[in-house]
Protein backbone atom coordinates (compact mmCIF):
# COMPACT_ATOMS: atom_id res chain seq x y z
CA UNK A 1 0.00 0.00 0.00
CA UNK A 2 1.08 3.61 -0.50
CA UNK A 3 0.05 7.51 -0.43
CA UNK A 4 -0.74 7.36 -3.80
CA UNK A 5 -3.58 4.55 -3.02
CA UNK A 6 -4.73 6.63 -0.12
CA UNK A 7 -5.10 9.64 -2.27
CA UNK A 8 -7.15 7.92 -4.40
CA UNK A 9 -9.65 6.84 -1.89
CA UNK A 10 -10.01 9.80 -0.13
CA UNK A 11 -10.83 11.49 -3.26
CA UNK A 12 -12.87 9.36 -4.69
CA UNK A 13 -14.99 9.18 -1.23
CA UNK A 14 -14.37 13.39 -1.54
CA UNK A 15 -16.38 13.54 -4.88
CA UNK A 16 -19.54 11.59 -3.96
CA UNK A 17 -17.89 8.08 -5.52
CA UNK A 18 -17.42 9.15 -8.79
CA UNK A 19 -14.16 8.43 -10.34
CA UNK A 20 -14.50 10.22 -13.12
CA UNK A 21 -14.22 13.23 -10.72
CA UNK A 22 -11.84 12.01 -8.68
CA UNK A 23 -9.30 10.90 -11.32
CA UNK A 24 -9.67 14.57 -13.23
CA UNK A 25 -9.07 16.57 -9.58
CA UNK A 26 -5.74 14.63 -9.36
CA UNK A 27 -4.52 14.93 -13.07
CA UNK A 28 -4.52 11.00 -13.73
CA UNK A 29 -7.18 8.58 -15.76
CA UNK A 30 -9.90 7.45 -14.43
CA UNK A 31 -9.06 3.88 -15.24
CA UNK A 32 -5.69 4.66 -13.62
CA UNK A 33 -7.69 5.25 -10.07
CA UNK A 34 -10.23 2.57 -10.61
CA UNK A 35 -7.25 -0.21 -10.77
CA UNK A 36 -5.28 1.19 -7.93
CA UNK A 37 -8.40 1.11 -5.82
CA UNK A 38 -9.21 -2.94 -6.75
CA UNK A 39 -5.20 -3.59 -6.27
CA UNK A 40 -5.42 -1.81 -3.00
CA UNK A 41 -8.64 -3.93 -1.60
CA UNK A 42 -7.03 -6.97 -2.81
CA UNK A 43 -4.14 -6.24 -0.43
CA UNK A 44 -6.47 -5.15 2.73
CA UNK A 45 -8.15 -8.56 2.02
CA UNK A 46 -11.39 -6.35 2.32
CA UNK A 47 -13.89 -4.63 -0.06
CA UNK A 48 -13.81 -0.52 0.86
CA UNK A 49 -16.31 0.54 -1.75
CA UNK A 50 -20.03 -1.02 -2.76
CA UNK A 51 -20.51 -1.67 -6.25
CA UNK A 52 -23.29 -1.84 -8.45
CA UNK A 53 -21.66 -2.92 -11.86
CA UNK A 54 -18.79 -0.52 -12.16
CA UNK A 55 -20.34 1.86 -10.48
CA UNK A 56 -19.42 3.16 -6.88
CA UNK A 57 -22.03 3.43 -4.82
CA UNK A 58 -20.56 3.88 -1.27
CA UNK A 59 -19.00 2.57 1.43
CA UNK A 60 -19.16 -1.13 2.94
CA UNK A 61 -18.59 -1.53 6.95
CA UNK A 62 -15.04 -2.17 7.07
CA UNK A 63 -14.51 0.61 3.97
CA UNK A 64 -16.23 3.08 6.26
CA UNK A 65 -13.28 2.05 9.14
CA UNK A 66 -10.33 2.44 6.26
CA UNK A 67 -11.62 5.46 4.98
CA UNK A 68 -11.44 7.15 8.83
CA UNK A 69 -7.55 5.95 8.89
CA UNK A 70 -6.74 6.97 5.32
CA UNK A 71 -7.81 10.31 6.78
CA UNK A 72 -5.95 10.66 9.56
CA UNK A 73 -2.75 9.88 7.45
CA UNK A 74 -3.60 11.95 5.43
CA UNK A 75 -3.47 14.58 7.56
CA UNK A 76 -0.64 13.57 9.45
CA UNK A 77 1.27 13.75 6.29
CA UNK A 78 0.05 17.43 5.47
CA UNK A 79 0.94 18.23 9.21
CA UNK A 80 4.57 17.11 7.88
CA UNK A 81 4.32 18.86 5.43
CA UNK A 82 3.47 22.33 7.46
CA UNK A 83 6.00 21.44 9.88
CA UNK A 84 8.81 20.99 6.52
CA UNK A 85 7.56 24.78 5.53
CA UNK A 86 7.51 26.14 9.06
CA UNK A 87 11.32 25.44 9.47
CA UNK A 88 12.30 26.12 6.04
CA UNK A 89 10.34 29.33 5.37
CA UNK A 90 9.21 30.48 8.23
CA UNK A 91 7.55 33.49 6.99
CA UNK A 92 6.48 32.42 3.88
CA UNK A 93 3.38 30.31 2.32
CA UNK A 94 0.02 30.49 1.11
CA UNK A 95 -3.04 30.83 3.28
CA UNK A 96 -6.25 30.54 2.25
CA UNK A 97 -9.28 32.11 4.44
CA UNK A 98 -13.02 30.72 3.32
CA UNK A 99 -15.57 33.45 4.60
CA UNK A 100 -18.49 34.76 4.06
CA UNK A 101 -19.53 38.13 2.04
CA UNK A 102 -20.11 39.84 5.49
CA UNK A 103 -16.87 38.62 7.17
CA UNK A 104 -14.73 39.48 3.66
CA UNK A 105 -16.87 42.98 3.69
CA UNK A 106 -17.00 44.18 7.25
CA UNK A 107 -14.81 41.88 10.10
CA UNK A 108 -10.98 41.31 7.02
CA UNK A 109 -10.13 44.52 6.16
CA UNK A 110 -9.52 45.54 9.99
CA UNK A 111 -6.98 42.63 10.41
CA UNK A 112 -5.74 41.82 7.12
CA UNK A 113 -3.72 45.27 6.50
CA UNK A 114 -1.86 44.51 9.48
CA UNK A 115 -1.03 40.64 8.90
CA UNK A 116 0.14 41.55 5.48
CA UNK A 117 2.30 44.52 7.36
CA UNK A 118 4.11 41.55 9.43
CA UNK A 119 4.01 38.69 7.22
CA UNK A 120 4.51 40.22 3.63
CA UNK A 121 5.47 37.08 1.99
CA UNK A 122 2.27 35.53 2.77
CA UNK A 123 0.15 34.75 0.09
CA UNK A 124 -3.49 35.23 0.87
CA UNK A 125 -6.69 33.99 -1.02
CA UNK A 126 -10.20 34.59 0.08
CA UNK A 127 -13.14 32.18 -0.66
CA UNK A 128 -16.26 32.90 -0.39
CA UNK A 129 -18.99 31.00 0.15
CA UNK A 130 -22.04 30.25 2.28
CA UNK A 131 -21.22 28.92 5.96
CA UNK A 132 -21.76 25.01 5.24
CA UNK A 133 -19.76 25.58 1.98
CA UNK A 134 -16.56 26.87 3.68
CA UNK A 135 -17.08 24.09 6.32
CA UNK A 136 -16.67 21.32 3.68
CA UNK A 137 -13.52 23.58 2.05
CA UNK A 138 -11.60 23.11 5.47
CA UNK A 139 -12.38 19.59 6.14
CA UNK A 140 -11.11 18.99 2.57
CA UNK A 141 -8.42 21.59 3.07
CA UNK A 142 -9.68 23.73 0.33
CA UNK A 143 -9.02 26.58 2.88
CA UNK A 144 -6.56 26.49 6.19
CA UNK A 145 -9.29 28.77 8.09
CA UNK A 146 -13.31 29.42 7.70
CA UNK A 147 -14.93 32.29 9.04
CA UNK A 148 -19.12 32.28 9.75
CA UNK A 149 -21.65 32.36 11.98
CA UNK A 150 -23.30 29.82 11.27
CA UNK A 151 -23.44 25.88 10.83
CA UNK A 152 -19.08 25.85 11.46
CA UNK A 153 -19.49 25.08 15.31
CA UNK A 154 -21.51 21.76 14.47
CA UNK A 155 -19.72 20.36 11.97
CA UNK A 156 -17.91 16.74 13.05
CA UNK A 157 -14.16 17.16 12.75
CA UNK A 158 -13.92 21.02 12.63
CA UNK A 159 -12.74 23.34 16.00
CA UNK A 160 -14.89 26.59 16.00
CA UNK A 161 -13.57 29.52 18.17
CA UNK A 162 -15.50 32.61 19.14
CA UNK A 163 -14.55 35.52 17.18
CA UNK A 164 -16.90 37.97 17.67
CA UNK A 165 -20.23 38.33 18.88
CA UNK A 166 -23.22 40.86 17.20
CA UNK A 167 -26.98 41.24 16.98
CA UNK A 168 -29.18 42.83 14.31
CA UNK A 169 -29.20 46.34 13.53
CA UNK A 170 -32.88 47.89 11.95
CA UNK A 171 -31.51 50.57 9.00
CA UNK A 172 -33.77 53.24 8.22
CA UNK A 173 -33.56 57.04 6.63
CA UNK A 174 -33.28 59.77 8.41
CA UNK A 175 -36.56 61.01 8.27
CA UNK A 176 -38.34 57.70 8.69
CA UNK A 177 -40.64 57.52 11.64
CA UNK A 178 -38.78 55.30 13.69
CA UNK A 179 -35.89 58.12 14.11
CA UNK A 180 -38.30 60.01 16.32
CA UNK A 181 -38.48 57.03 19.19
CA UNK A 182 -36.66 58.25 22.19
CA UNK A 183 -33.66 56.45 23.65
CA UNK A 184 -35.71 53.77 25.79
CA UNK A 185 -38.43 53.37 23.04
CA UNK A 186 -36.00 52.08 20.52
CA UNK A 187 -34.53 49.94 23.41
CA UNK A 188 -38.05 48.44 23.43
CA UNK A 189 -39.23 48.57 20.20
CA UNK A 190 -41.37 45.74 19.44
CA UNK A 191 -42.32 43.11 15.96
CA UNK A 192 -45.65 44.90 15.90
CA UNK A 193 -44.10 48.02 14.95
CA UNK A 194 -41.36 46.83 12.63
CA UNK A 195 -43.70 45.39 10.96
CA UNK A 196 -45.94 48.17 9.91
CA UNK A 197 -43.17 48.96 7.46
CA UNK A 198 -41.86 47.08 3.76
CA UNK A 199 -38.79 45.34 4.82
CA UNK A 200 -35.49 44.51 3.16
CA UNK A 201 -33.59 42.11 4.42
CA UNK A 202 -31.44 39.12 3.73
CA UNK A 203 -32.42 36.22 0.90
CA UNK A 204 -33.11 32.96 2.50
CA UNK A 205 -30.16 31.31 1.81
CA UNK A 206 -27.86 33.50 4.15
CA UNK A 207 -27.26 34.23 7.25
CA UNK A 208 -29.12 36.11 9.49
CA UNK A 209 -32.59 35.62 7.67
CA UNK A 210 -33.79 32.41 9.23
CA UNK A 211 -33.82 33.95 12.88
CA UNK A 212 -35.52 36.62 11.39
CA UNK A 213 -38.21 34.34 10.12
CA UNK A 214 -38.08 32.32 13.55
CA UNK A 215 -39.08 35.11 15.56
CA UNK A 216 -41.62 36.51 13.33
CA UNK A 217 -43.15 32.87 13.28
CA UNK A 218 -43.24 32.56 16.79
CA UNK A 219 -45.13 35.58 16.87
CA UNK A 220 -47.16 34.83 14.60
CA UNK A 221 -46.68 37.84 12.32
CA UNK A 222 -46.28 38.07 9.45
CA UNK A 223 -43.57 40.83 7.87
CA UNK A 224 -43.70 42.50 4.47
CA UNK A 225 -40.68 41.64 3.01
CA UNK A 226 -40.52 43.30 -0.19
CA UNK A 227 -36.75 42.28 -0.86
CA UNK A 228 -34.61 39.83 -0.31
CA UNK A 229 -30.47 40.53 -0.91
CA UNK A 230 -27.48 38.51 -0.43
CA UNK A 231 -25.66 41.07 1.18
CA UNK A 232 -25.57 44.23 3.55
CA UNK A 233 -24.75 46.53 1.29
CA UNK A 234 -27.55 45.99 -1.20
CA UNK A 235 -30.10 46.20 1.52
CA UNK A 236 -28.89 49.51 2.62
CA UNK A 237 -29.02 51.06 -0.98
CA UNK A 238 -32.37 49.91 -1.27
CA UNK A 239 -33.41 51.49 2.16
CA UNK A 240 -31.64 54.38 1.07
CA UNK A 241 -34.05 54.85 -2.08
CA UNK A 242 -36.97 54.22 -0.46
CA UNK A 243 -37.86 50.86 -0.66
CA UNK A 244 -38.58 49.97 3.23
CA UNK A 245 -36.71 49.35 6.40
CA UNK A 246 -33.44 46.80 6.54
CA UNK A 247 -32.91 44.30 8.49
CA UNK A 248 -28.75 43.49 8.81
CA UNK A 249 -26.57 42.23 10.80
CA UNK A 250 -24.78 44.91 12.96
CA UNK A 251 -21.06 44.06 12.11
CA UNK A 252 -22.30 45.94 8.61
CA UNK A 253 -23.87 48.66 9.80
CA UNK A 254 -20.96 51.98 10.65
CA UNK A 255 -22.45 55.54 11.79
CA UNK A 256 -19.26 57.22 10.04
CA UNK A 257 -19.52 55.32 6.97
CA UNK A 258 -23.04 54.80 6.53
CA UNK A 259 -24.20 58.74 6.90
CA UNK A 260 -27.07 58.82 5.05
CA UNK A 261 -28.73 55.47 7.43
CA UNK A 262 -29.95 55.69 10.90
CA UNK A 263 -29.28 52.27 12.81
CA UNK A 264 -31.40 50.87 15.41
CA UNK A 265 -29.98 47.93 17.23
CA UNK A 266 -32.85 45.14 17.63
CA UNK A 267 -30.52 42.47 19.75
CA UNK A 268 -33.75 42.35 22.34
CA UNK A 269 -35.82 41.10 19.20
CA UNK A 270 -33.65 38.73 17.38
CA UNK A 271 -31.00 37.60 19.95
CA UNK A 272 -26.73 37.70 20.39
CA UNK A 273 -25.13 35.45 17.40
CA UNK A 274 -21.10 34.40 17.25
CA UNK A 275 -19.45 34.83 14.63
CA UNK A 276 -16.75 31.79 14.78
CA UNK A 277 -13.72 30.68 13.08
CA UNK A 278 -13.33 27.32 12.33
CA UNK A 279 -9.69 24.88 11.45
CA UNK A 280 -9.71 21.03 10.88
CA UNK A 281 -8.97 19.30 13.81
CA UNK A 282 -5.68 17.94 14.35
CA UNK A 283 -3.79 19.83 11.68
CA UNK A 284 -0.58 21.92 12.13
CA UNK A 285 -0.37 25.63 12.30
CA UNK A 286 1.71 27.59 10.55
CA UNK A 287 2.94 30.78 12.76
CA UNK A 288 1.78 33.12 10.89
CA UNK A 289 -1.99 31.67 10.78
CA UNK A 290 -1.68 31.50 14.90
CA UNK A 291 -0.70 35.41 14.54
CA UNK A 292 -4.18 36.06 12.14
CA UNK A 293 -6.42 34.05 14.78
CA UNK A 294 -5.09 36.42 17.54
CA UNK A 295 -5.51 39.55 15.52
CA UNK A 296 -8.97 38.41 14.73
CA UNK A 297 -9.36 38.01 18.72
CA UNK A 298 -6.84 38.49 21.52
CA UNK A 299 -8.29 35.80 23.47
CA UNK A 300 -7.65 33.36 20.32
CA UNK A 301 -3.78 32.40 21.95
CA UNK A 302 -1.61 30.09 20.40
CA UNK A 303 -2.14 28.28 24.00
CA UNK A 304 -5.75 28.27 23.42
CA UNK A 305 -5.77 27.15 20.08
CA UNK A 306 -3.27 24.19 20.43
CA UNK A 307 -5.66 23.10 23.42
CA UNK A 308 -8.83 22.91 20.83
CA UNK A 309 -7.42 21.65 18.44
CA UNK A 310 -5.50 18.65 20.32
CA UNK A 311 -8.84 17.09 21.89
CA UNK A 312 -10.32 14.22 20.74
CA UNK A 313 -12.49 14.96 17.57
CA UNK A 314 -16.36 14.34 17.99
CA UNK A 315 -16.09 11.65 15.42
CA UNK A 316 -13.11 10.01 13.32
Amino acid sequence: MNLQQFRFVRETIRRNYNLTEAARSLYTSQPGVSKSIIEFEEELGVKIFERHGKRIKGLTKPGAVVAQVIERIMREVDNLKKVSDEFAQKDEGGLVIGCTHAQARYLLPKVIPAFRARFPKVRMSLAEGNPPTLAQMVLHEQADLAIATESLAHTPGLVALPVVSWEHVVVVKPDHPLTELTSSQARNLTLEQLAQYPIVTYDRQFSGRRVIDEVFETRHITPDIVLEAIDADVIKTYVDVGLGIGIIAGIAYDPRRDKGLVGIPVGHLFGTHVTRVAMKQGVFLRDYVYALLEMLAPELTREVVQQALEKTPVSE
